[in-house]
């Protein structure tokens, strides 16, 4: 169960398994996603010195091949063959396919091994999870941050201004309940990070509009 970059919510009461749907998700297109990175990534990292890098609900690509560019050692993950596919596609494109290790996950059940400078777990959001299951997500990536090292959360934090009748209810998590749903033990922990970030963006019709999304970094004590 994971999510893409630029997340596009599905149906409400979807059955099919996460795998199924990503697969599908995919498959309907050519190409989904920007190739852009994440804005929130990039705003929190840029000036960092690199090391190496998680990136889980990799999608096609574009965060993990941002951080090679800048000198990561990256490890990214999906749950979709297709994207990954595609994601490694891009990465030779760009020249940097031997900075990064795609793996397929589903993160309900496994995660990568090993431990990491940066887990970077951007709109983690799914419209087939069951409740609970991003929060055990988002502990086990916690537990994957090497000490001295930030676990950074992107989320969204409300449909953006352009949905008038979003498409199935959704209650968005504020940053309070994120930090608090890591249970993340205070002494070996600072929350350096906790808040809401609005952007403006366009609609899908290319018209004016905005988003809130919710960012959350911490750091492990070295």
């Amino acid at each position: 169960m994971t999510t893409r970059h630029e997340h596009s919510h599905g149906p409400h009461g979807e059955t099919r398994s996460a795998e199924r749907f990503w697969e599908d998700f995919y498959e309907e297109k050519d190409t989904v996603w920007s190739g852009r990175p994440n804005p929130l990534l990039v705003r929190e990292v840029a000036s960092w010195t690199p090391g190496r890098a998680l990136d889980l609900g990799c999608g096609e690509g574009g965060d993990a091949i941002w951080l090679a560019r800048q000198g990561w050692r990256v490890t990214a993950v999906d749950v979709s063959d297709t994207a990954l596919r595609r994601a490694a596609a891009h990465a030779a494109d760009a020249g940097v396919g031997d900075r990064i290790i795609w793996q397929r996950h589903n993160l309900v059940r496994s995660m990568p091994e090993g431990s990491f400078d940066l887990v970077s777990a951007q709109f983690l959001h799914s419209p087939v999870a069951e409740e609970g299951e991003r929060e055990g997500i988002l502990r086990r990536a916690a537990d994957a941050v090497a000490p001295g090292g930030v676990l950074l959360i992107g989320s969204h934090a409300g449909w953006p201004s352009w949905v008038e009748s979003p498409p199935f209810e959704h209650r968005f998590p504020t940053v309070g309940e994120i930090v608090e749903a890591l249970r993340l033990p205070p002494d070996e922990w600072t929350v350096e990070v906790a808040e809401v970030v609005e952007t403006d963006v366009a609609d899908p019709d290319g018209r004016p509009g905005r988003r809130e999304d919710s960012v959350v970094r911490v750091r492990r004590a070295p």
